[in-house]
């Protein structure tokens, strides 16, 4: 990291690992909840990493509307537009997996912006045309109706949650068939060197079970794992 961000060659390192990896690294670091629930991807096969920008939602009230800005300067455009290329924009919903966070016009800013991608527990709108700017999208579900009265934009770039996961701006949000983990920006760099290490071990392991014809759990168990990390024979 420099400077509090997480640098451009760990992002690429976890280009190459997936997300069930990732989640144990998360987790051996404490870090849990990480994964997102009731969250799916619908842009499947496409591997997401990025960090994270956000926006939080809360369920519509005549005073907070007022209170709002709206237009250009809505929380919902300030969060969009905050995002640079490679950028991930996590939307929290509240868990309304039925609940507009937006559609192919709002949207659209994050393909003007170069975003990554766009992950909620919300609902998207319009999402077949979503799907035409070319980013990776998760979502709680998809709808052709609109926010109102289910959620309303309030603050951009605030510690927030989705699917029952705490994100914060310039956390790493990683991607892909089975769901969305979130590594925290502190522990990221120490998180990528246990799941390459331990993705080293899993092959390892795999080829020996194989060789050898005999049952997985001869080799794949706790003991077998540290003594690998600490031998590292692949390396040999």
């Amino acid at each position: 990291m420099t400077d509090g961000k997480i640098s451009d060659e760990i992002v690429q390192r976890y280009r190459n690992v997936t997300v069930a990896t990732v989640y144990g690294g998360v987790i051996q670091k404490c870090y849990e909840p990480c994964f997102m629930r009731e969250v799916q991807a619908f842009t499947l096969g496409e591997h997401l990493v990025g960090r994270a920008k956000t926006l939080r939602f809360v369920p519509p009230r005549i005073d907070i509307q007022k209170e709002t800005q709206q237009g250009a300067e809505s929380p919902e455009y300030v969060a969009m537009g905050s995002c640079e290329p490679g950028d991930v924009m996590v939307m929290d919903a509240m868990g309304k997996s039925w609940a507009s966070i937006g559609g192919d016009v709002k949207i659209l800013q994050l393909k003007m912006a170069g975003a990554e991608g766009l992950v909620t527990d919300g609902a998207i709108r319009d999402l077949d045309a979503v799907k035409e700017y070319g980013f990776k999208l998760f979502a709680g579900g998809r709808t052709g109706a609109v926010g109102i009265p289910d959620v309303w934009p309030y603050e951009a770039n605030g510690t927030i949650q989705c699917g029952g996961v705490a994100v914060r701006p310039g956390d790493l949000i990683v991607g892909d068939d089975d769901g969305i983990v979130v590594v925290a920006a502190g522990i990221a760099e120490a998180v990528i060197d246990w799941v390459q290490e331990h993705e080293q071990a899993e092959e390892y392991i795999k080829a020996l079970i194989e060789s050898e014809n005999v049952a997985p759990g001869k080799y794949y168990n706790t003991q077998s794992f540290e003594r690998l990390a600490h031998e590292r024979p692949w390396e040999k």
